[in-house]
């Protein structure tokens, strides 16, 4: 199980995210804009040149973000969890959804075998991921 921070953003994602690469001496190793995302043709054309997912690795740190839908007030973060098993995936979100607000039900991806959104009974933000390839 691997714990990675998760930044939002409201449109600013590519920009911060260059940012940091250069403040942290590291490299931007993935992103992807909701355009060219496999579910570009289900979302408004106001959506596509935004970041739907930024990967940022320094010194053996890894760091995610994305911009918010446009217009939506961004979450201060959330903590994303990389686990290896899809059984894993789902015994670790359904414990840390107990009392808690399930925002997107664990379901497959285009990404991930299982992923899932949720707060806990505490109002902190988590995203459960078991991706298709490792590493993002």
């Amino acid at each position: 199980m691997q714990f990675v921070p998760y930044l939002n953003f409201d449109g600013q994602c590519r920009e911060a995210f260059d940012f940091y690469a250069a403040a942290l001496n590291g490299k931007v190793t993935a992103r992807m804009t909701f355009g060219e995302s496999p579910v570009a043709g289900e979302l408004p054309s106001e959506f596509h040149g935004r970041v739907m997912h930024a990967q940022l690795e320094s010194a053996g740190a890894i760091l995610m973000g994305a911009d918010g839908p446009p217009h939506s007030p961004p979450q201060k973060g959330l903590v994303n969890i990389m686990v290896d098993t899809p059984d894993e995936a789902e015994r670790t979100f359904k414990a840390l959804a107990e009392g808690g607000e399930v925002g997107m039900a664990m379901h497959e991806t285009f990404w991930a075998h299982r992923f899932g959104m949720l707060t806990d009974r505490y109002g902190k933000a988590w995203m459960v991921n078991c991706l298709k390839t490792p590493g993002g």
